[in-house]
């Protein structure tokens, strides 16, 4: 697989994402549902502390690609939906140092939402990831 960032303006790869990116080569794409702070037994984990809350949403969306065989260095897309942006952007440095010791800047988007499908849950991380 080979990717080619494309960034006709540059701000956004100081905060770790590329505007687009052209891939080519690749034999496999998978779409990863998103990817909350819950337990291996589905209960929701770390209510009310968004750092621990990234940190296992990243964990668990690591589970996902590490099941089939990729890693977050495959990311070519990532969507990122939190009940607060202003806290995880107080709390960003753990998203965006996980993603650059990958070496990845995959195209982002981040949106703020009223809530999540589990209560207690402030951030959900959804990706796209080819190999």
């Amino acid at each position: 697989m080979e990717r080619v960032a494309v960034n006709p303006v540059t701000w956004s790869v100081e905060m770790g994402f590329n505007q687009g990116e052209v891939i080519t080569g690749h034999t496999r794409t998978l779409y990863c549902s998103g990817q909350t702070a819950m337990g291996a037994d589905g209960t929701p984990q770390h209510e009310g502390d968004m750092a621990a809350q990234v940190a296992l949403s990243l964990d668990n969306l690591e589970a996902v690609l590490a099941a089939a065989d990729m890693s977050l260095a495959n990311l070519v897309r990532l969507n990122v939906y939190t009940t607060d942006v202003d806290l995880l952007f107080q709390h960003y440095g753990v998203l965006a140092s996980r993603l650059g010791a990958a070496q990845v800047a995959p195209t982002t988007t981040m949106l703020g939402v009223t809530r999540l499908a589990i209560p207690g849950q402030m951030i959900e991380l959804e990706g796209t990831a080819v190999a």
